[in-house]
């Protein structure tokens, strides 16, 4: 059986998705103490598809990057 990953073990900073850096401006303003602006995410639209797609052992705990979003995003749109 597969080992299930801890919530220390996974990478906030990372896509669940594809593993590139998600750009969250939350987590680099707790990363480094640096006040950022809003996250890109606060605007964008999130498919019940596309959150039912991330791993479970990621959901709710690290973000989605905007290029898997959007990627999502234009294959709803366009069916």
């Amino acid at each position: 059986m597969p080992e299930i990953p801890t919530r220390a073990a996974i990478d906030t900073s990372r896509c669940p998705m594809c593993g590139q850096s998600n750009q969250c401006a939350n987590e680099a303003e707790k990363g480094t103490g640096i006040a950022q602006g809003p996250c890109w995410c606060t605007e964008a639209v999130f498919t019940p598809e596309l959150l039912h797609s991330v791993p479970a052992e990621a959901r709710r705990l690290a973000c989605i990057c905007a290029r898997c979003a959007g990627a999502t995003i234009a294959q709803t749109v366009g069916h």
